[in-house]
């Protein structure tokens, strides 16, 4: 039959097949694969790593297959395991193609739909068979049960032997690992090709360790009881493909003959097979090869570095005498789990991975997939040091391997699940593209591409069985990929490796840990806990359990207590912390996001120890607990603004049709603002303005919820329109925006009728829409309290709720006694019908702001009450010095002497007609009527008093104006206000800066005050 041309009919030509050497079609034609029968094969050989390299390695296969070839072509063709086998090896690894070119008959192994690995013994027998090994009598141990063997090929044949076996189990191993780049094929988990490389390794070192004793000991008993202890990752059982192996040697006795053993067991497994490495030693290569194992305990306990146990933490017993070998890892191994007990272990750990990282050459630390940022290392370093740390108490942690122990810290809540599963990830990711670069040509290698060799990075793409997406080719996934998985590492490890919990946990003493009583009590009484026995009681409740958040607890308390230690009621704090542990107990992200973020857990800390106010209101809103953390730009507590939070409030309280729930929403979001605002607060994230701001809109808000939902359910009960339009005027504090954690909110009601409604009607609707919102605001709630105070409204408690805009007109401008005129200067429009409002304030202006000014009487009078209000007023009992409202310096010397002058001046200063009276002050100062060191000072004592009367709320949990002269409360009132540690400073400071405003305040109102 004639074939048709290739490149003609359906037949894919070289380019079609990714192939660019110009032999390729001569190539194809020699092997007999390009006619329309050959389809499949070729579309398979274009999904090799490499099509041009595979197609080349197959001209010189058929050379050397010979008379096989027709055979071979024929199972390739029928075989697609061993088509996938085949093509994967040889267009990804010139080195085992060669291999495979050079001992031809090695492609029978690779037939078959799959190809089972072989055991850990099998390989071993397979090795020992290369070298015609048996076993041999060691002295010491009885007959039958030594594991230490004789070769009977020695010398250079025994090396080739060796070599070629174990290249034999590399390449079925490799071509297993590849097939799935080809067909579709199962793909070889990452942990079996790592487990199969590690047992190779021991079998590899068996058969080298059984040719060296034929080298040493040609004839009888063996003299030495001989042990090699794996280290790194092949003591760990994931080594690469082309990696040094790491050994120990332990002997009895050892004596020269024992060290001659050990050099020619390094000197054969070198040669035939990697690089075995005896560095790790006592004292490095400057110490004794071989050791007996009373000489390595005596040395790790006196002399060894925190690095050499850390090392340990991989070993385990590989080959020679096992239990020998076990007997080494039994006395050392527990040696490595009291390490980070040490001082500064934590500290140790993490400059030794920043050198690791600093000695990197710069031309290449952007692609060092092993010590670079974000590579393999950052991954081991971190999990080593948690294992570490976390293993003195928790057996489960002591396993060897990188996943393992990843599932283990995943397991008993030292990490969160996720966190483990995207580190395991990216972790087999990276370690994928390592083993990949070592296969190619079978050499030790770390180090990625260049960004501009696109032939390398398509030849790894396609290797690492990275495909396009659609979008994008091969290439440029794998490298979005990489960029993905060492970002992803990095942060992770950053998180992990500089946890703040890990030196609080490191310097635990393990009893303590463990929580034994006398060793936890004697560690809280030095952390300051007053009440050491209840505090245990607390520990026990919330770890002393077998879950995972019982573990989780666990992990967390010794940082957690130490961090309350550093509050003014750490006691309070703890008793807080399990209250919250308790009521959120079906929230799974409440301490993932305390083990996870540090940050989080030491704000939520400094909270719980110093303020009473606060607690609760975050077990009924724990949604806020997610923005103690960081954000991309910082603290996430202050990204939220109190505009949109008021939009939020009033959005969601329209959801509802009824004013009862409608309230109720609105009382939940404000709850939660009050946790995030005091929050803030607390954490000196806040200053006293913004906090003022924030407390103000959240109150404006929800009165505009309440008066919405209120006017809306009468309408729908009426089934006719309102009869009059409502606005809510704030004054006091909440006009002036200047709301404080214990301030009520006092507000005027104003109605007019619609067009066409009685007038009486109109204000009877709207004294019930006014009473139904004072009714239900104020209703009895464990919240913090909705009083709204309608007492500064004209003839006080015995006026009517609620006037038309012509009835406060009348009243205003006849009646209005000098302190309601001051009143109305912090008037300002906060809810209901803006337009009604703003009429308000029209209309306000004419008696506040009067042409001529306030009247001289009118002064006179202001100053009377002021007088009246200094000596009577002020609580029984109460200091004068130190009460934040009505003190001497405090807030209402400042208020009044700010209203005074704008009685007196803002007819003509409109600079002054301001609600605010941080805003007032500067106008002050701007227009000249009081220095500006005058106005500094006023400005100082408000903010210092405002901060003290917020502080007093959210230490006590209750408002209060009255500073206390010492104690604890005080305490918490200088470390809420930044005075940590220095309650009498801050009494002292308090007091400095309201006695000077106080000087002005006398001053402005005359010397008779």
């Amino acid at each position: 039959m004639v074939r048709p041309p290739l490149g003609r009919s359906l037949v894919p030509g070289p380019a079609r097949l990714g192939m660019v050497d110009p032999s390729a079609a001569n190539r194809l034609s020699l092997l007999g694969w390009d006619s329309q029968e050959d389809v499949d094969l070729l579309w398979a050989l274009s999904r090799a790593p490499d099509p041009d390299l595979a197609l080349l390695a197959l001209s010189r296969l058929k050379d050397a297959l010979e008379s096989e070839w027709q055979e071979f072509d024929r199972e390739v063709r029928d075989d697609t395991g061993l088509r996938g086998r085949v093509f994967g090896l040889l267009g990804a690894s010139t080195a085992l193609g060669d291999h495979l070119i050079a001992r031809p008959e090695l492609w029978r192994r690779l037939l078959g739909k799959s190809i089972p690995l072989p055991t850990d013994e099998e390989l071993t027998t397979r090795m020992l068979a290369a070298v015609g090994a048996v076993p041999v009598t060691v002295e010491g141990i009885p007959e039958g049960q030594s594991s230490i063997f004789r070769a009977e090929v020695v010398g250079p044949k025994a090396i080739i032997a060796l070599r070629n076996e174990y290249r034999d189990q590399l390449m079925i191993l490799a071509a297993a690992d590849l097939a799935a780049t080809v067909q579709d094929e199962p793909v070889l988990p990452y942990t079996a090709v790592v487990r199969h490389l590690s047992a190779l390794a021991d079998a590899a070192l068996t058969g080298a360790l059984s040719a060296a004793v034929a080298t040493v000991f040609p004839a009888g008993p063996c003299p030495i009881r001989l042990a090699i202890i794996a280290m790194g990752k092949c003591g760990a059982r994931e080594l690469n493909y082309v990696s040094d192996v790491d050994v120990i040697f332990v002997a009895e006795p050892s004596d020269g003959a024992a060290t001659r053993l050990a050099s020619e067991t390094m000197r054969i497994g070198s040669a035939a097979f990697f690089e075995v490495d005896a560095a790790l030693r006592p004292e490095g290569k400057a110490g004794a090869l071989v050791r007996t194992l009373e000489s390595h305990i005596a040395y790790y306990k006196r002399w060894a570095h925190t690095w050499e146990f850390q090392a340990l933490l991989k070993a385990r017993p590989m080959s020679g005498d096992m239990v020998l070998g076990q007997q080494y890892i039994d006395a050392l191994n527990p040696m490595v789990w009291v390490t980070s007990e040490r001082d500064d272990f934590v500290d140790g750990v993490r400059k030794m991975r920043r050198r690791v990282e600093s000695l990197i050459p710069a031309d290449i630390r952007d692609r060092e997939l092993k010590l670079g940022a974000g590579g393999l290392r950052d991954v081991e370093f971190a999990v080593q040091l948690l294992q570490m740390v976390h293993g003195r108490a928790d057996d489960s942690l002591h396993v060897l391997s990188t996943v393992e122990a990843l599932t283990a810290l995943a397991a008993g809540g030292y990490i969160g699940r996720e966190d483990a599963a995207n580190l395991t990830a990216s972790y087999e990711f990276l370690r994928l593209l390592e083993h990949r670069l070592q296969i190619q040509r079978m050499q030790r290698t770390h180090t990625l591409p260049s960004l501009d060799d696109d032939e390398a990075l398509r030849w790894l793409a396609r290797a690492a069985h990275v495909r396009p997406d659609g979008t994008t080719d091969a290439k440029g996934v794998l490298i979005a990929e990489i960029k993905r998985n060492i970002a992803r590492v990095r942060r992770i490890h950053t998180k992990l490796f500089y946890r703040p919990l890990l030196e609080s946990v490191s310097r635990l003493e393990t009893e303590a840990m463990r929580l034994t009583e006398d060793a936890a009590i004697r560690q809280l009484s030095a952390l300051g806990y007053t009440s050491p026995r209840n505090a245990l009681s607390h520990l026990r409740a919330l770890s002393g359990g077998l879950s995972r958040r019982d573990r989780i607890q666990a992990l967390l308390l010794p940082t957690l207590l130490d961090w309350l230690s550093e509050t003014p009621n750490p006691d309070a704090g703890l008793l807080a912390y399990r209250r919250m542990s308790d009521e959120l107990t079906d929230k799974e992200w409440f301490l993932r996001t305390l083990r996870d973020e540090g940050a989080a857990a030491r704000r939520l800390m400094k909270i719980l120890g110093s303020s009473a106010y606060i607690p609760d209101l975050l077990i009924r809103a724990p949604d806020v607990l997610r923005l103690f953390a960081d954000g991309a730009s910082g603290p996430r507590l202050i990204e939220p603004c109190p505009e949109d939070v008021a939009k939020g409030l009033l959005a969601s309280s329209a959801r509802y049709a009824t004013p009862e729930r409608s309230i109720a929403a609105a009382r939940s979001l404000r709850r939660a603002e009050l946790a995030r605002v005091a929050s803030a607060d607390v954490l000196g994230m806040l200053d006293v303005p913004q906090v003022c701001e924030a407390l103000s809109s959240v109150w404006v808000a929800v009165l505009e919820s309440a008066l919405k939902a209120a006017i809306q359910s009468s309408v729908e009960e009426r089934g006719e329109p309102a009869p009059a339009r409502i606005a809510v005027i704030g004054m006091g504090r909440l006009g002036g925006a200047e709301l404080g954690y214990g301030s009520d909110a006092d507000v005027l009601f104003v109605c007019t009728p619609e067009s066409g409604a009685d007038e009486t009607t109109a204000v009877k609707w709207s004294t019930q829409i006014a009473e139904m919102i004072r009714k239900q605001l104020g209703a009895p709630s464990v919240d913090p309290p909705l009083e709204v105070d309608t007492n500064l409204r004209p003839e006080g408690r015995s006026g009517p709720m609620v006037r038309t805009l012509a009835a406060y007109d009348a009243y205003y401008a006849q009646w209005a006694q000098p302190w309601e005129v001051q009143a109305l200067l912090r008037a300002h429009q906060v809810a209901g019908d803006p337009e009604l409002g703003i009429d308000f304030l029209h209309m306000a202006d004419k008696s506040r702001y009067p042409e001529g000014g306030m009247s001289e009487k009118s002064v006179r009078e202001i100053r009377r009450i002021k007088a009246r209000v200094d000596s009577e007023r002020l609580p029984r009992g109460a200091d004068p010095a130190t009460h934040t409202k009505l003190g001497r310096g405090g807030l209402s010397d400042v208020e009044w002497t700010v209203q005074l002058l704008q009685l007196r001046y803002a007819h003509e200063v409109t600079s002054m007609r301001n609600t605010s009276t941080l805003k007032s002050l500067d106008a002050i100062a701007a227009e000249g009527v009081l220095s500006e060191s005058d106005t500094g000072l006023l400005r100082d004592a408000w903010i210092t008093a405002t901060k003290a009367r917020n502080a007093l709320v959210l230490a006590r949990g209750k408002p209060s104006d009255q500073l206390p002269g010492t104690g604890p409360v005080l305490t918490a009132v200088a470390y809420i206000a930044g005075w940590d540690g220095d309650p009498g400073g801050f009494i002292e400071h308090y007091r400095r800066i309201t006695r000077r405003a106080r000087g002005v305040v006398e001053r402005v109102f005359g010397s008779n005050q």
